[in-house]
């Protein structure tokens, strides 16, 4: 495999997450839900997504306050588009949800490989 020229970006980004990132990584790392290995900080085509499960094709983006910005709505949605195109499925979380219900991430990820029939 070879080493993409974001590697060292998303390095650099897995150790500056915030609270509800961390909070979800530990809820995420080893497989823990149903076995699905997921990465934290993942190159996905020119972009590097919050977490990516390879396996299923799965993007999990956690926004903060930040994306609530016009301008900032406007970027995740062609970021998504292009990340879709890629052959993606991108789902989204606040980080209050993050925070507040974590199970729901968990689940939503058991319902796209059910989505998938695996």
């Amino acid at each position: 495999m070879t080493k993409s020229r974001l590697t060292p970006r998303a390095r650099s980004l897995r150790q500056s997450g915030g609270l509800a990132e961390d909070r979800i990584w530990a809820r995420l790392r080893g497989g823990v839900v149903d076995g699905w290995k997921v990465r934290r900080q993942h190159p996905v085509g020119p972009f590097i997504v919050d977490f990516a499960c390879a396996t299923l094709k799965l993007v999990i983006e956690i926004d903060g306050d930040v994306h609530g910005r016009d301008e900032v709505v406007t970027r995740d949605h062609l970021r998504q588009v292009q990340i879709e195109a890629l052959g993606w499925t991108v789902i989204r979380f606040t980080n209050e949800q993050a925070l507040g219900q974590p199970w729901r991430i968990d689940d939503a990820i058991r319902r796209h490989a059910r989505s998938l029939g695996l």
